[in-house]
C-alpha cells in the first residue's frame, strides 16, 4: 500500500512540476492524473497493483472534505456576506452544466447515428 500510494502521489508531483514548468493552464494534480491513466493504460500491471489501494482512498472519500469543511468555517464571514450570490452562481452553473451535457449527448447521438427509433416514434 505504501508502493502504491507513493506512485500515486509521484504522479502528482509530476504533474505539478509539468504544469508550473510548462505555464499550463491545467492544475499539477489533474497533469497527474491524466500522465497515471496513461500510464495505467500503457501497463496494466500498474493499473492491477494501485487498484485496491485506489479503491481503498474512494471508500473513505468523505474525508477529504474535511479540509473543505474547516474552509468554509474559517471563511464564515464572506460566506455570510456574499452566501446568496454564491448559492446563485453554484445553481445557476449546475444548471447550465446539465443542460449542456444534455445538448452534448443528443447532439453526439445524432451524429453518431445511435439514436432509438422507438423513442423517436412519440415526437410530433
Amino acid at each position: 500500500m505504501i508502493v502504491a500510494l507513493s506512485l500515486i502521489l509521484a504522479f502528482q508531483l509530476v504533474g505539478e512540476i509539468l504544469s508550473r514548468a510548462l505555464d499550463l493552464p491545467l492544475p499539477g494534480p489533474v497533469v497527474g492524473l491524466c500522465l497515471l491513466v496513461l500510464a495505467c493504460v500503457l501497463r496494466p500491471a500498474l493499473a492491477c497493483r494501485l487498484r485496491p489501494t485506489a479503491q481503498g482512498l474512494l471508500a473513505h472519500l468523505s474525508l477529504f472534505f474535511v479540509p473543505a469543511g474547516v474552509g468554509v468555517v474559517a471563511h464564515w464571514p464572506v460566506l455570510r456576506q456574499h452566501g446568496a450570490g454564491l448559492a446563485l452562481a453554484i445553481m445557476g452553473s449546475t444548471v447550465l452544466a446539465i443542460a449542456a451535457g444534455a445538448l452534448a449527448f443528443q447532439a453526439v447521438a445524432r451524429w453518431t447515428g445511435s439514436v432509438d427509433p422507438e423513442a423517436l416514434k412519440d415526437r410530433p
